[in-house]
C-alpha cells in the first residue's frame, strides 16, 4: 500500500496535521495526482544535488501535463494549468528548494504514519500539537486585525485634526490681519468667541488622539510581551524538537505576517506622532497636550520596534552538512556546511543590501573548550527578498566551511573532561541598519553545535544533539554536558521512535519501545518516569559488550537504512528482543517458524531464530550468525530467506524457514522482495548465491559397528556444488549468542 493511501486512512487528529504540511509550495492537489510517483523518486538526494534536483523538476511538470491531459474534470483540469504555471515561476531557478519541500512533506508523513502505530502521542509531541494552538492563532489574528483597524482609524482622526487646525490657524490669521479698530465690533466678538470654542475642541480633539494612541501602545506592548514573544520561543522550541526528528510544525509564515503587521502599526503610529510634531509648529498653546506627552510616547514606540525588529531576526535553518541533512547541528572540518537566517519583519524602507556577518564561538569564555576553530570561506553576505511568494528578508550561507586552530605545541591548554562530542560551539549572525531614523542592531545565532573531525564521531555527536534539544530549550548553554540532567524514559524513548520514523521510514511500535527500555534499564522502564543518565544512554558499555546503548541503537538505524529498508518498512522484523523470549515466543509455533531479531553482541547484525521438534516432541531453536552490512552488501536480505539451506550430516541441504512469525508463510510476507532470477546465455547455467549452515553431529568418534566413509574427493565435492550451484563462500554455522 503506498504511503498516501496509508495517509489517507489516518483519524482526522492526524489528518489535520498533514493538511498543514501543503500549501502553495506543494500542493496536496499534485500530491494526491502523482502519489506512486512522487513515492518513488530520491528527494532526499536531489535536495542536495542541483542536477538531479532538475531532472526530478522537469520530470515533475511533465507528469503533472500527463495528469491533466487525462484529467476529464474541466476545473481540475484548469487548476493543475494553474499549478504547473506557478511551480515554474517558483522553481524553475531554483529545483533544488522543491526537491527540499516535496522531501520534508514526505519524511513528516512517515513521521506522522508512525506517531499512529502507537497507542498515545509521547509527551513531547503533545506539547507540539496543543489542541489550544488553533485558538491561540484566531486570538493573535483577531488581536492583531484590531490593532491595525485603530492605528487606521487614528490616521484619519490625526487628519481631522490637521483639517481642523487648518481651519482655525486660517480663522486666527485672519482676525490677526484686521485693524484695531474693526476687533472692537460685535462681530470681531463673536468671531474671538467663536475661535476659543475651535480652540477648545482642538484640545479635545489633540488629548483624544494622545489618548487613543497611548492605548494602542500599550495593546502593542501587551501583545508583544504575552502573546507575540511567546509564540517566537514557542517556534524555536518547535524548531529543537523538529531538528532531532520530531513533528515539523515549524513554518514562519504566521509568525511573520503577526510580526509584520505589528511594525506596520508602530510605524504608522511613530508616523502620526511625528505629524503631531509639526502640528504644533504651527498652533500650540498653554497646556498643550502635545510636546507634554509626545516625547514619552515617542521613546515607547521607538522602544517597542527596536525589540520587535531584534527578535525578528532568527535562525530559518539550523547549521547542517549537506551530506547529512538529517542530522543538523553537526559540523565536520573541512566540510561544507548551509545555514539560513531571517527577518521576520517586512519593510519596504529596509535597505536590501543589508549585510550579514557570521562569527563562530563568539564571546566564547576562554577555557570553555579544548579546540577553536575559525571559518574558512567567505563569512558575510547581503541579504535579500525570498524567493518564494512571502516576499521575507533573509540570506542563505551554502559555503561556509570551519577549520580548527593549530597551537604551538604546549600552548593548547589543559585538556578538559568532555569528549570532542560534548563540546558545544555556536555559530553567531550580526548585521546593522536603519530604518526611518532607527538605528538597530541585529544579532541571533544557531542552537549550540558539536563539531567533529571524522564520521566515526558523527553517531556520538548525534547523541550530544538530541540530548541536548531533548532536554533543555536555553539557545545558548554551551556548557550543558558539563553537568548534563538526567531524561525520562518516557521523553528517551519517543525521541528514539523518532529516530527510526525519520532514517528507516517508520517508528517503533510500543512493544518494541519496551523491549528496548528494559534493555536499557531492566524492567524499571515499565515505568515512564524512569530517570536514564547520560552516560548510562551513550558514554558506558553495555554490560559484558565493547559498545554503548546508543551506539548498538545507531548501528542497527543504519544496518536498516542501506540494507533493510523494505523488510523494515513491512514490519516483518521483530527487532529487540531477547533470546530468552524469543524462545518463549516459538516454543508453541509450527516447525519452521522464525523471527527477525537484531543482534545483542554485534554492531549493527540481524539474526534469526527458527524452532523445529525432534521426534520426541521436544522443540529445538536454531539461530544463524548474525549477517553485518558486510555480508548483507553481496546477498539482499531477503533473497537470504529465500535461499538459506542447512546440510546436516552430509543430508541434501533444505531450507528450514517455513513461517514468519506468527504463522505467515515465508514467500507470502518476503516475495514481493525477492531478487527475479538472472537470465544467463546459454549454454551457461544460471547460478546464485545461497547462504548456507552446516550442522555437525556431536559424535566425535564413528561408531564400531560402521564402517567409516571414505572421505570426499575434490571430484565429487566439485559436481555436487556444481548440482547445488552453491557457494561455499557464503556458508555460515547456526549460531547461538
Amino acid at each position: 500500500m503506498s504511503q498516501w493511501k496509508q495517509i489517507q486512512q489516518l483519524e482526522i487528529r492526524l489528518l489535520e496535521h498533514v493538511d498543514f504540511l501543503y500549501d502553495d509550495n506543494f500542493p496536496m492537489d499534485i500530491r494526491q495526482g502523482l502519489a506512486n510517483w512522487i513515492e518513488s523518486q530520491d528527494w532526499e538526494s536531489a535536495a542536495n544535488n542541483d542536477s538531479m534536483a532538475a531532472v526530478l523538476f522537469s520530470n515533475l511538470l511533465s507528469q503533472l501535463e500527463r495528469q491533466r491531459s487525462q484529467e476529464q474534470n474541466f476545473l481540475q483540469r484548469h487548476n493543475l494549468k494553474i499549478i504547473n504555471q506557478q511551480l515554474q515561476v517558483k522553481y524553475e531557478a531554483k529545483p533544488v528548494l522543491m526537491a527540499s519541500i516535496i522531501s520534508s512533506c514526505l519524511q513528516e508523513e512517515r513521521r506522522i504514519l508512525s506517531s499512529a502505530c502507537m497507542q498515545e502521542q509521547g509527551p513531547l509531541e503533545k506539547s507540539m500539537q496543543n489542541s489550544e494552538a488553533i485558538e491561540k492563532q484566531r486570538n493573535m489574528d483577531n488581536r492583531v486585525a484590531i490593532i491595525r483597524s485603530s492605528v487606521q482609524l487614528m490616521d484619519q482622526a490625526v487628519k481631522y485634526i490637521e483639517d481642523m487646525q487648518d481651519d482655525f490657524d486660517f480663522r486666527f490669521k485672519t482676525l490677526q490681519s484686521r485693524d484695531q479698530a474693526e476687533r472692537n465690533t460685535e462681530k470681531m466678538k463673536q468671531e474671538v468667541i467663536r475661535l476659543q470654542e475651535m480652540l477648545n475642541s482642538l484640545d479635545f480633539k489633540r488629548k483624544e488622539i494622545l489618548s487613543k494612541m497611548n492605548d494602542v501602545i500599550k495593546e502593542i506592548d501587551d501583545l508583544m510581551t504575552s502573546q507575540l514573544n511567546p509564540e517566537l520561543s514557542d517556534w524555536k522550541r518547535r524548531q529543537q524538537i523538529s531538528s532531532i526528528g520530531g513533528p515539523m510544525l515549524t513554518s514562519l509564515d504566521q509568525l511573520q505576517n503577526w510580526f509584520t503587521l505589528t511594525a506596520h502599526s508602530l510605524f504608522q503610529i511613530k508616523r502620526q506622532l511625528d505629524k503631531l510634531g509639526e502640528l504644533i509648529l504651527k498652533v500650540t498653546y498653554e497646556s498643550d497636550p502635545i510636546p507634554l506627552q509626545k516625547p514619552q510616547m515617542d521613546d515607547r514606540v521607538k522602544f517597542l520596534i527596536y525589540h520587535l525588529i531584534k527578535s525578528s531576526f532568527v535562525v530559518e535553518k539550523q547549521p547542517c552538512m549537506p551530506t547529512h541533512p538529517q542530522k543538523p547541528l553537526i559540523i565536520k572540518t573541512g566540510v561544507q556546511f548551509t545555514t539560513k537566517v531571517r527577518l521576520l519583519v517586512k519593510l519596504p524602507e529596509v535597505d536590501y543590501q543589508l549585510k550579514v556577518k557570521t562569527t563562530f564561538d563568539k564571546d566564547l569564555p576562554p577555557g570553555r573548550v579544548n579546540r577553536q576553530f575559525f571559518i574558512l570561506t567567505n563569512n558575510t553576505k547581503a541579504m535579500d527578498i525570498e524567493d518564494s511568494s512571502n516576499g521575507c528578508l533573509s540570506v542563505e550561507f551554502r559555503h561556509l566551511q570551519l577549520k580548527e586552530k593549530k597551537y604551538i605545541s604546549g600552548t593548547k591548554g589543559n585538556e578538559g573532561l568532555l569528549s570532542v562530542t560534548e563540546e558545544l560551539h555556536s555559530l553567531s549572525f550580526e548585521a546593522h541598519f536603519v530604518v526611518q531614523g532607527l538605528a538597530i542592531d541585529l544579532e541571533t545565532c544557531s542552537l549550540p553545535l558539536v563539531v567533529i573531525s571524522n564520521v566515526c564521531q558523527l553517531p556520538g555527536g548525534w547523541a550530544s544533539v538530541m540530548w541536548y534539544n531533548l532536554l533543555t530549550d536555553e539557545p545558548r548553554n554551551l556548557g550543558f554536558f558539563g553537568n548534563p540532567p538526567r531524561a525520562t524514559w518516557s521523553q528517551l524513548s519517543e525521541v528514539l521512535s523518532w529516530q527510526f520514523s525519520t532514517f528507516a521510514g517508520r517508528g517503533l511500535d510500543r512493544e518494541q519501545l519496551t523491549m528496548l527500555g528494559e534493555k536499557l534499564l531492566g524492567q524499571e522502564a515499565s515505568y515512564g518516569d524512569c530517570q536514564v543518565s547520560w552516560p548510562k544512554f551513550s558514554k558506558e558499555n553495555i554490560p559484558g559488550k565493547p559498545f554503548s546503548f546508543w551506539m548498538w541503537l545507531d548501528s542497527i538505524l543504519e544496518l536498516i537504512r542501506k540494507h533493510l529498508l523494505p523488510v523494515w518498512n513491512d514490519n516483518y522484523i521483530m527487532g529487540f528482543v531477547s533470546k530468552e523470549m524469543e524462545r518463549v515466543l516459538l516454543k508453541d509455533r509450527g516447525s519452521g517458524t522464525f523471527l527477525l531479531r537484531f543482534s545483542e553482541s554485534h554492531l549493527g547484525g540481524i539474526t534469526f531464530t527458527w524452532v523445529e521438534y525432534g521426534d520426541n516432541g521436544e522443540a529445538k531453536f536454531n539461530s544463524v550468525e548474525p549477517y553485518t552490512k558486510s555480508r548483507l552488501s553481496a546477498l539482499p536480505f531477503a533473497d537470504i530467506i529465500r535461499d538459506y539451506k542447512v546440510i546436516s550430516d552430509g543430508v541434501v541441504p533444505e531450507n528450514p524457514l517455513k513461517f514468519l512469525y506468527p504463522d505467515i508463510p515465508k514467500d507470502e510476507a518476503f516475495g514481493r522482495l525477492y531478487n527475479s532470477p538472472q537470465n544467463k546465455v546459454a549454454p551457461y547455467l544460471s547460478a546464485s548465491l545461497i547462504p548456507i549452515s552446516e550442522l555437525r553431529s556431536n559424535i566425535d568418534a564413528t561408531p564400531p559397528c560402521q564402517s567409516p566413509e571414505p572421505p570426499m574427493t575434490p571430484g565429487q565435492f566439485h559436481m555436487l556444488s556444481q548440482d547445488l550451484c552453491l557457494d561455499f563462500d557464503t556458508m555460515s554455522p547456526p549460531y547461538s549468542e
